[in-house]
């Protein structure tokens, strides 16, 4: 009889340690999705090491993130069903885009200023320019807001330091700016610092002050009331740039440039991995590297080096599904957009936005007409893939697709 109630005991036990085991386990992986990064989540359905490297010339650091990119379905067949396939890749593309869209966890924003979009001053109302620039901005909101709605994930999250990381603050006059390479961050950054009472004029303020001074404080050096507090009083903005435009943009600054740290980095194992017959110089400097090997480093789902921040996607860069961001400006009427945000957050009048170019100032500015230039060289494939990979930023930011062959 006392082995029989030993032996229950036991079971009871057991059963008990069990349980606990299975609820702890089950605890854990709530916790887990619920702080998971949406982006990562992604990321993850494919075998995509992901790294960190600082940039040794520059005080932010340099995100090395493997990033997905969607692959084109190219059929081929004999010449005489050649045409009917090919409508049939067509569709079978596009339905395989839209699903890895749909199945994106890309997030509805969880937070919202007080103001919203700072109203326009009493004075303002009457005046056609500006009821023009604020209804403008009232549908690039509206979109961003239905592209997120429409793509977005049944699952709430929070805002961790990780989203917040590429925005600057500036609290004098309760400024967010999430920074979005070569869409004018140089330029914008030398505006907070002004806003700031750290210089008097953005003339004044050189290139490397800007990006290795640590003159501006990024959100995620807050602790998380603070994150949350600005995120909710402060006017939030970010500007953007039309994708294949800011790609060869950042493409000719980093390697038709001498350049201490992507060359090294990024050249020699772009050149090393999509370079037939490379010479020992190339592959010693990384120097050269040419923009269709470019491209294929940036649509290899197995890149030698990972991502960087000069052509990651802005969806990425900076979570507006996630946070809501009260002004979006064009890096294309940036003139017009810039110096209306100043004038509604109560800028001093006699500050307006910089037109200077921050570097390479001989070198002409890079446009369309230069982008299409770069983009001729890629096969048919290639700039397909190359659209699908930023697609969501041509989507939520309302961009023309910038060739008539795509779809």
């Amino acid at each position: 009889m006392t082995n029989w109630i030993d032996l229950r005991t036991v079971i009871m036990r057991l059963t008990c340690m069990f349980s606990f085991i299975l609820l702890f386990g089950a605890a854990g992986l709530v916790v887990f999705i619920h702080l998971q990064d949406p982006e990562e989540i992604v990321h993850q359905q494919t075998p995509v090491k992901q790294s960190d490297s600082l940039h040794p010339s520059e005080n932010m650091p340099t995100k090395l993130q493997s990033t997905d990119r969607r692959q084109s379905s190219i059929m081929f067949a004999m010449k005489d069903q050649q045409n009917s396939e090919e409508n049939n890749s067509i569709r079978l593309h596009k339905r395989r885009r839209r699903f890895i869209i749909k199945k994106s966890p890309i997030l509805i924003s969880i937070n919202s200023s007080v103001l919203n979009l700072p109203t326009l001053k009493s004075e303002d109302r009457n005046s056609d320019k500006w009821k023009n620039l604020y209804q403008i901005q009232r549908e690039r909101k509206q979109i961003m807001k239905e592209t997120c709605s429409k793509y977005k994930s049944n699952n709430r999250r929070i805002i961790t330091p990780y989203h917040v990381s590429r925005i600057f603050v500036e609290d004098k006059y309760r400024v967010l700016y999430c920074e979005v390479p070569k869409a004018g961050c140089s330029n914008w950054k030398r505006v907070l610092m002004v806003l700031n009472g750290l210089a008097s004029s953005t003339k004044d303020i050189q290139h490397n002050t800007v990006h290795y001074g640590n003159y501006l404080k990024r959100l995620d050096g807050f602790d998380h009331k603070g994150i949350y507090h600005r995120l909710n009083t402060y006017t939030k903005m970010l500007f953007i740039r039309e994708p294949f435009e800011k790609l060869v943009s950042a493409f000719r600054d980093k390697f038709e440039h001498p350049n201490n740290y992507y060359h090294p980095v990024f050249g020699k194992a772009i050149i090393s991995r999509y370079r037939v017959n490379a010479t020992k110089e190339a592959l010693r400097t990384g120097a050269g590297v040419k923009f269709k090997e470019f491209i294929q480093y940036l649509l290899d789902v197995h890149r030698p080096v990972g991502m960087d921040i000069h052509w990651d996607h802005v969806n990425r860069l900076c979570s507006p599904c996630l946070i809501d961001y009260d002004f979006v400006g064009k890096f294309e009427s940036m003139e017009e957009d810039a110096n209306f945000f100043l004038h509604l957050i109560g800028a001093p009048q006699n500050l307006t936005f910089p037109k200077f170019k921050d570097r390479h100032s001989n070198e002409e500015r890079t446009t369309s007409k230069i982008t299409k230039q770069y983009f001729a060289q890629l096969s048919p494939s290639q700039r397909q893939q190359s659209y699908d990979f930023y697609y969501m930023d041509y989507l939520m930011f309302n961009y023309s697709k910038p060739f008539e062959d795509l779809y």
